[in-house]
């Protein structure tokens, strides 16, 4: 009996956490705000830089936001109900959002997503993912590269603030991050990755654009 209870907190944050890292803001607002199917614009990916190719930058930026609310959402709410499990929490949000069962697991990149539960989970490490995010993406004004930086920026932030608790965890989503910007990597070696600001196919959310991909059925 009392080991069935020790799976009862563990198994409410991975699901709660997963839960609410699926849901799907970018193809929810653009489907309430009559855009279209995100699905069948541009890259198909459902985070910010595919929601501004509709030209709509206000569902853009609440796409972005809402998506970076939840990681931190999911964090906070389990520390919360279930204390000692937010990094559960963490890891099934991060996977909620890049693998939502509601979408046959195609979902977006999880750049903003970790930046919520970087902030949930240590708020200074945070700072120092949004500082390489956006410092970045003013430098080099390519957005898979600053957000690959910032991912890559957690686990390196963790180690120095002492948070070796979170590091393997951070690495691991880092990870998965870079994974999910596979097709940005041949393209900046190819030296083909665009920059903000030229053409519609260009923005500054969930780590980068995909102009040459096939959108998602």
């Amino acid at each position: 009996m009392h080991t069935e209870i020790l799976w009862v907190a563990p198994t409410v944050a991975l699901v709660l956490g997963y839960l609410l890292g699926s849901i799907p803001f970018g193809v929810l607002l653009t489907r309430f705000a009559s855009a279209g199917d995100l699905r069948t614009i541009g890259s198909g990916n459902i985070g910010a830089t595919n929601v501004l190719r509709t030209g709509r930058k206000g569902l853009a930026a609440a796409t972005l936001l809402l998506d970076l609310a939840k990681g931190a959402a999911a964090v906070w709410l389990v520390d919360w109900l279930c204390p000692g499990d937010g990094m559960v929490a963490a890891a099934a949000a991060f996977l909620g959002h890049c693998y939502p069962v509601w979408l046959r697991f195609r979902g977006g990149k999880g750049v903003a997503t970790l930046m919520g539960i970087v902030l949930a989970l240590h708020w200074p490490m945070g700072l120092v993912y949004a500082v390489v995010w956006l410092g970045l993406l003013a430098l080099v004004r390519i957005s898979s590269v600053a957000g690959m930086a910032a991912a890559v920026s957690a686990p390196v932030s963790g180690a120095l603030f002492g948070r070796f608790d979170l590091v393997m965890l951070l690495l691991a989503l880092a990870a998965i991050v870079l994974w999910k910007h596979r097709d940005n990597l041949e393209r900046l070696v190819a030296g083909t990755e665009p920059r903000i600001g030229r053409g519609r196919n260009t923005g500054a959310a969930d780590g980068g654009t995909d102009p040459d991909a096939r959108p998602h059925g």
